[in-house]
């Protein structure tokens, strides 16, 4: 079972969508994870709207910390825009994806962002299952 962290800097859009996809594409092959380096406490409404569009819920989904985490090692560890505030978490691969922060874009913007992490995420996991 692959072990997945998704991090931004407010585990408030980027992450919190990354771990839907995540959740969603890879089934019950992953245990996935999303945290902030400074959490913003809550899951910004627009994503939650913006993954409705795609039929995915994130209402269960909740802004945490990487302290939160607790003791784990992961196959992945990708980071979004957290930079160094990003501390070293135990992982055997190590990702920055460059994606903007979305929660300042019109819609149509916002949109793209969401279908680019989704890409992504598809990606990742093909080139997981396949080492």
């Amino acid at each position: 079972m692959l072990r997945l962290l998704f991090v931004c800097v407010e585990n408030a859009n980027r992450s919190q969508m990354a771990e839907a996809f995540a959740r969603l594409h890879a089934g019950d092959d992953a245990e996935v994870w999303s945290a902030g380096s400074r959490p913003s406490g809550r899951v910004n409404p627009r994503a939650v709207a913006s993954m409705a569009e795609r039929g995915i819920a994130l209402g269960g989904q909740a802004s945490t910390g990487l302290a939160d985490l607790g003791d784990v090692r992961f196959d992945a560890a990708i980071t979004m825009g957290c930079g160094d505030a990003c501390p070293a978490v135990a992982a055997t691969l190590r990702e920055d994806w460059d994606i903007p922060d979305p929660r300042d874009l019109p819609p149509e913007a916002f949109a793209r962002v969401r279908d680019e992490i989704e890409h992504r995420v598809l990606d990742l996991l093909e080139r997981l299952r396949s080492r």
